[in-house]
């Protein structure tokens, strides 16, 4: 199954929104509105520096997962990385394609402007989107740490 990934669009702000909170509660965490409302604007604007939204969409060009990436500068490369900060698909949709057409798409994105490195982080337990993880990157053996 082929499902089509395009930018996100002004248009699309209520199903991206419920596409967004459904990632949010996934992971069990909280974000307030307005950082919500913020990355929006962000998503919106777009430009160096800024985050880039790709939505996979159903026949009806509704979305039906997204992806979030920041491109940014490397002390290690002269070009660029790619961090996929989210990825979440409509959980009906799941196990059809979907999270890899984002993920390819991500990575077509990152070949366009020649990054080194396209990367992401999930949840140790997070085993459904391991699988296909596994079959599309290789794992690093880095360690976060946070403060």
């Amino acid at each position: 199954m082929n499902t089509p990934v395009r930018p996100l669009q002004a248009r699309d702000k209520p199903v991206w929104l419920a596409l967004f909170k459904g990632y949010i509660e996934f992971y069990k965490a909280t974000v307030s509105e307005d950082v919500i409302e913020t990355l929006w604007q962000r998503l919106m604007r777009g430009g160096e520096g800024f985050h880039v939204a790709l939505v996979a969409v159903d026949d009806a060009d509704i979305p039906v997962g997204l992806a979030h990436v920041l491109f940014h500068r490397s002390t290690w490369s002269n070009g660029w990385y790619c961090y996929l900060e989210d990825l979440f698909v409509d959980p009906a949709r799941r196990r059809k394609g979907v999270g890899r057409a984002l993920i390819e798409a991500v990575y077509a994105e990152a070949d366009a402007r020649r990054c080194a490195r396209v990367y992401w982080m999930t949840q140790e337990t997070n085993a459904t989107a391991r699988t296909l993880y596994d079959r599309v990157a290789s794992k690093s053996p880095f360690v976060q740490y946070r403060r």
